[in-house]
């Protein structure tokens, strides 16, 4: 099985991957992340929902602020104040080990074989590169919900030029978007595109999710105009799962760091000679711009029910 470690700032699509990966990928440990709730909160709910959901994984406490940019509070409009749709009591504690020296340590004990999953803010991966760098060549690949490209579009969620988990820490985003190190990027582009109904999370008949999704989706409801939510963070466990239900396009990625499109995402799109070209000499990655959604919801759908 494929060796991963999630990196997560849990909230109700987070969980919804990570009880996808279980059942499909060996998961070596979750790595936790301030984003939709304060780091010391994700610890709490990557103990909390890995024991609701029976699933034997260490749980690993990361950064706690962007590299450079001032904390900001999390928004709980969408993921309730406790990110798990304040569904539960959660009696779990925020204690855990050292995300970042459990990044560099597992890459090298298994190296070439690790593909690292991030589904928050980039903080804790760009802080492992820049004290070991020399994880970059071991690292299997690594697989981001994160970025906007505009493609029928969707081109923001927090800005109209940005997407959630690259605004964080774009300075973080830009780092890891530009490391020597595969990367898959599963951007709104295609997030937006894979939405679960109120009638599909009933019909996996999982009691957690349906209790932690009732928030997200009331929010839907009220903001979009159906009882729903997007996938988002599920698509990176999708995209290992099965490649071809993307169509991708391959270019190098910059992150605006600054201005008022602060954590927009780029690629280059023309080869004309110019001046200045921030993409030079960078890594092409891979962007996914188009995905078969309902090939990705119809997999979920009968693994999350078996």
């Amino acid at each position: 099985m494929r060796k991963i470690i999630i990196d997560t700032d849990i909230g109700v699509d987070d969980a919804f991957a990570i009880a996808y990966a279980a059942k499909h990928f060996d998961l070596l440990g979750l790595t936790t992340i301030f984003g939709n709730v304060q780091v010391g909160q994700a610890v709490k709910n990557a103990k909390f929902f890995s024991q609701k959901m029976h699933i034997d994984v260490p749980i690993f406490r990361g950064c706690s602020r962007p590299l450079a940019l001032p904390p900001d509070h999390p928004n709980v409009a969408v993921h309730g104040a406790d990110g798990l749709g304040d569904a539960y009591d959660n009696p779990c504690d925020d204690h855990a080990g050292d995300a970042i020296r459990f990044i560099i340590d597992t890459v090298k004990a298994f190296p070439g074989e690790v593909t690292l999953v991030a589904i928050g803010p980039l903080t804790n991966l760009a802080t492992a590169i820049n004290l070991a760098p020399e994880i970059i060549p071991l690292v299997n690949g690594v697989v981001i919900m994160g970025g906007a490209f505009g493609t029928d579009g969707n081109s923001g969620n927090v800005t109209p030029h940005c997407e959630f988990n690259i605004w964080k820490d774009p300075h973080a985003a830009d780092q890891v978007l530009t490391a020597n190190w595969s990367v898959t990027l599963l951007p709104l582009d295609v997030t937006h595109k894979v939405l679960l109904l109120g009638d599909e999370v009933r019909q996996i008949n999982q009691q957690v999710l349906s209790d932690i999704s009732r928030n997200y989706m009331n929010y839907s409801l009220k903001r979009e105009g159906f009882e729903g939510m997007a996938l988002h963070d599920t698509l990176t466990i999708s995209w290992l799962i099965n490649p071809q239900w993307y169509t991708t396009v391959e270019s190098p990625v910059r992150v605006v760091t600054e201005g008022i499109t602060r954590g927009q995402t780029l690629y280059r799109q023309t080869h004309l000679g110019s001046r200045f070209n921030p993409f030079d000499g960078l890594k092409a990655q891979r962007l996914c711009i188009g995905v078969d959604s309902e090939a990705v919801k119809a997999h979920f759908i009968q693994s999350m029910s078996a």
